[in-house]
């Protein structure tokens, strides 16, 4: 593990291209995805940018949101773990 922010680490750079490709493969843009989350749109590209991390339960809600599975975007995490 490099360091401990994890904002700007290998992996949730791995994560977030992950997320972004499921959100765009599902057909969902940034504004519909904030709306079924209930968040600013922002927030979806700050995600997505790696301006902000997300906790364990935001993230299972991002997923549930664009009806993926958690463990797989896990995967991408531990892929070269």
């Amino acid at each position: 593990m490099k360091g401990t922010k994890s904002v700007i680490s290998d992996e949730n750079k791995r994560l977030c291209v992950w997320l972004k490709r499921q959100r765009q493969e599902k057909g969902h843009t940034m504004r519909s995805l904030s709306e079924i989350l209930g968040t600013p749109h922002s927030f979806i590209g700050k995600v997505e940018n790696q301006e902000r991390r997300l906790d364990v339960v935001e993230y299972v809600r991002y997923c549930q949101a664009l009806a993926i599975d958690p463990m797989d975007g896990l995967k991408q995490v531990l892929i070269e773990a």
